[in-house]
């Protein structure tokens, strides 16, 4: 599978099918990985590369900080992932493509519509992540991982993640950059020997950027009311992806189109019927 360096960053990438560009922003949280389009939850269902691959040119890749490929030790921001993505489409020389993301993934792509839309086609928002309930788990994470900093430093992390190979959302304590150290020996180097009361300052940041509200997070609802792009939300129902974030956006989203279906009625047969004609509009 090819690797290409993106805004800096190792980044494994796949390129399927053919057709018009469809960037796809993984599931999974901080395990945001190429396989999870095939392997997560309702995505293991419905199985969108399956028969997105037979009409669109799906880009898919592990987000920065995930998987393979590669990370940066700053306070990351939902405008960091839309500059990740955007390179890759540079690398690829896209100019312009549909953007679609699951779980997490919807929030790089409300923020790229919002911050890059002359480089998107149409968005669509599957399951997107939010809610109150998502919000606490998400600040316990951090909180974890953060008091396992302080109490036995970065080597302590590092240490951990060698023995486990857990990502962030599996196994708290490794923080943010659990993957990276991984499989990352050179940046495993820098990352134990930084500061470490200025990186537990730094993942604080970290949580207002990232799970700052009970709703959707990754733009301001001010900037999704002046986004023009037809969009697709399709809601989940459950603590990670509360209805009521996908409700937001169709509130906030002004081009948008709500799938009002039921989780037990998003079968394969009608996602890929609702979501190709959707992008064939």
């Amino acid at each position: 599978m090819p690797f290409a360096t993106c805004d800096g960053i190792s980044t494994r990438y796949e390129v399927l099918g053919n057709g018009p560009p469809l960037l796809m922003f993984a599931p999974g949280g901080f395990n945001a990985t190429i396989e999870q389009w095939s392997a997560l939850g309702i995505y293991a269902k419905v199985k969108p590369l399956e028969w997105l691959t037979q009409h669109y040119t799906c880009i898919v890749f592990d987000r920065r900080e995930c998987g393979q490929s590669g990370g940066r030790i700053e306070r990351v921001t939902y405008d960091h992932f839309v500059t990740h993505a955007v390179a890759l489409m540079d690398h690829l020389k896209i100019d312009k493509a549909h953007i679609m993301g699951g779980c997490m993934g919807c929030c790089p792509v409300a923020a790229m519509g919002v911050a890059a839309p002359e480089r998107v086609n149409k968005m669509i928002l599957w399951w997107p992540v939010g809610g109150a309930k998502y919000r606490i788990s998400s600040h316990q994470r951090m909180a974890q991982h953060l008091a396992f900093v302080e109490a036995n430093g970065l080597q302590a992390v590092a240490d951990l993640v060698k023995e486990t190979g857990k990502p962030f959302n599996a196994d708290p304590r490794g923080g943010p950059w659990a993957s990276v150290l991984k499989h990352d020996a050179a940046f495993t180097a820098d990352y134990v020997k930084l500061d470490n009361a200025r990186y537990r300052a730094l993942c604080a940041g970290m949580i207002r950027t990232l799970f700052d509200r009970d709703t959707a997070p990754g733009a301001e609802p001010e900037d999704l009311m002046q986004c023009d792009l037809p969009a697709l939300v399709v809601p989940g129902n459950d603590d990670n992806h509360a209805t009521s974030a996908a409700r937001y956006l169709e509130e906030c989203l002004p081009n948008v189109q709500y799938w009002d279906m039921p989780v037990a009625g998003q079968t394969r047969e009608a996602s890929e019927k609702g979501v190709l004609e959707f992008l064939a509009k």
